[in-house]
């Protein structure tokens, strides 16, 4: 199995955690502290950034992390925030995707540019 192929496995493997721990912080900080769901949104996302980012260092591309690195991984979350947003909307708006399912569909498109935006500015 090639390096990018082990890379993009390892890659998933962080996205399902990351998911989780966002989910997980979410729905601790909104339902049982009984937090605005966009202040849990927030601290849920900026809490599973730092994990992400140093799995995908340690443990996806196996670099050691910096500050720039951090700031540098940071906007690339922010692009795949707007990314699939966008997908999101065109698919519910214009396609007439169900809302339960579109995430999930926009997935296809932003895992992989996720995944090579942050190879790329990890590896540098």
């Amino acid at each position: 199995m090639s390096i990018r192929s082990q890379e993009f496995i390892k890659f998933i493997i962080v996205g399902i955690i990351n998911t989780c721990n966002y989910y997980a912080v979410y729905l601790f900080i909104h339902a049982y502290w009984e937090i605005n769901y966009l202040v849990s949104h927030i601290t849920g996302f900026i809490l599973s950034l730092i994990i992400s980012f140093f799995l995908s260092s340690y443990f996806t591309f196996q670099v050691k992390p910096t500050v720039m690195k951090f700031i540098q991984f940071s906007v690339t979350q922010v692009i795949n925030i707007i990314v699939s947003s966008i997908f999101i909307y065109v698919f519910i708006e214009y396609l007439v995707l169900g809302s339960t399912i579109a995430p999930i569909v926009s997935m296809i498109f932003t895992v992989p540019l996720t995944f090579f935006v942050a190879g790329k500015i990890l590896r540098k």
